[in-house]
């Protein structure tokens, strides 16, 4: 089958595309999923660069999410069927036409949401979920800034805050980037290439400051966000988009009577499965409903891997990133 294969530690054009990859195996309690398309994550960036917090044994098949079609399943499988349509997540083996994944992480696909659509679910959604409600407790009425508003997980953030009711501020660096926020319902926008992110927020909420703050962007911007953090604020880290990981003064924390929360939605699942299994059930309900639209404007084939990958690494994904695999 066709795979992008990651053999060496590096950037994207470390990569290959293999038209002769091992289909997997498919043990008792695993799904075999003839994979129809694949979302792209930061962690599948560090991941092949030897960045991130664990690493697959090389070689391996990036990818951490996807959504497709059962075409076999174990003899201890008892949830899903041949022809199926699902959706997956975990550390890696998305980008290929045939994905084999243990029955407690396959999802039936949410009924309204196409292929593309439902194969960028799982980790953002599952991530900003998590983040606003169990983390922050995001209140309605509060207000939440969101950092990288525009990028996949960054959307997501903005998309969920308005439906739990707050007021939310998207903050990203270009004007593109800004409406794709507000067409997901962000009430107020800052572009913090042009303006100084801690004065902007300042501005806009009378000088208070922001209730929560999401941020998976890092580096110079963090430290900024949490001087616009209002009093008993909680700042959400989400990660580090930019590069660098912020030394942050922790002086601000106990002036300002702050939380910095950590979000690691991966390691919560072995922690508090039950509140995981909560959260996608009420997921399903929202897409089902219509309540949340996953936004995909950046696309790409199996064969365009590079440039897929370099749209998150240069910081101009617009949403989601998909690989379309069923055109491979």
């Amino acid at each position: 089958m066709k795979a992008v294969v990651c053999s060496e530690i590096g950037l994207p054009d470390k990569l290959r595309l293999e038209g002769d990859w091992p289909e997997p195996e498919v043990g008792a309690s695993d799904v075999l999923i003839d994979v129809k398309a694949a979302g792209i994550n930061f962690p599948d960036v560090l991941m092949i660069q030897g960045k991130y917090q664990f690493q697959q044994d090389l070689p391996y098949v990036p990818g951490g999410e996807c959504a497709g079609v059962v075409s076999a399943v174990g003899a201890d499988v008892t949830r899903f069927s041949v022809g199926d349509e699902v959706v997956t997540f975990g550390g890696s083996g998305a980008f290929c036409e045939k994905m084999s994944a243990p029955e407690s992480v396959v999802y039936p696909k949410p009924e309204g949401l196409n292929f593309a659509e439902a194969a960028g679910v799982s980790i953002n959604y599952f991530t900003s979920y998590y983040a606003l409600k169990q983390r922050a407790e995001l209140k309605e009425g509060e207000t939440l800034l969101v950092l990288g508003a525009g990028g996949g997980v960054g959307i997501t953030a903005v998309e969920i805050g308005k439906l739990m009711g707050a007021h939310v501020i998207a903050a990203a660096s270009s004007e593109e980037k800004l409406q794709l926020a507000r067409d997901v319902g962000a009430d107020e926008c800052i572009n913090y290439s042009e303006s100084n992110l801690k004065d902007a927020i300042k501005g806009l909420t009378g000088g208070r400051g922001a209730d929560v703050v999401y941020d998976p962007v890092g580096g110079d911007y963090s430290e900024m966000a949490l001087r616009g953090t209002a009093w008993k604020g909680r700042f959400l880290v989400i990660g580090f988009a930019a590069g660098p990981i912020p030394k942050i003064p922790l002086n601000l924390v106990l002036l300002k009577g702050c939380s910095i929360v950590g979000v690691f939605w991966g390691a919560s699942i072995g922690f508090e499965p039950e509140v995981n299994e909560a959260n996608i059930a009420e997921l399903w309900d929202h897409f089902e409903s219509g309540r949340l639209k996953p936004l995909i404007a950046d696309r790409f084939s199996l064969d365009q891997y590079e440039q897929a990958f370099n749209a998150l690494i240069e910081r101009k994904a617009r949403g989601k990133v998909i690989l379309d695999i069923a055109s491979a």
